[in-house]
């Protein structure tokens, strides 16, 4: 049976799952992730996991948070005045901003507390910190036939 390797196009289902828990991704009911095996589309330990699997092959894979998306910094979570924040734009806690970086990159900012006056914005990644927990299948590698399984 094939097994998937660097350059193949493969389809998984997941589900992903932080330390304690809670359930912050799936597939599940829905259409099987996509990528290209050696793209770096994906968190580079889970694209890993998939290297020489068949398919119908599952695996359970632990990604420490500085192998996802990193460490959390707390000098990424900044207190802004109110009115630096361009009109129009709505505010909520959970809301999630676009700005431009220095470098020209687009930053996620979320919204993670309001006042009268402030705004404080967090540009880590929400999973930063965490260590994660997937749940793979590989349910199919394009172009490569299955036997069933």
């Amino acid at each position: 049976m094939a097994q998937a390797t660097d350059g193949n196009s493969v389809h998984i289902h997941y589900s992903g799952k932080l330390k304690d828990g809670p359930l912050f991704d799936s597939s599940e009911g829905g259409d099987p992730l996509q990528f290209t095996i050696g793209q770096g589309n994906i968190i580079p330990k889970l694209e890993a996991a998939v290297v020489g699997m068949a398919v119908g092959d599952k695996a359970s894979v632990e990604i420490a948070a500085e192998d996802a998306y990193g460490p959390r910094h707390d000098d990424a979570v900044q207190q802004l005045d109110r009115s630096s924040i361009p009109e129009g734009i709505e505010l909520s806690v959970g809301k999630q901003l676009q700005a431009s970086a220095e470098n020209s990159e687009t930053v996620v900012l979320t919204v993670v507390a309001l006042d009268e006056t402030t705004a404080t914005l967090d540009a880590n990644h929400p999973l930063a910190g965490e260590d994660l927990f997937f749940e793979v299948e590989l349910v199919g590698i394009k172009g490569v036939e299955s036997s069933g399984g």
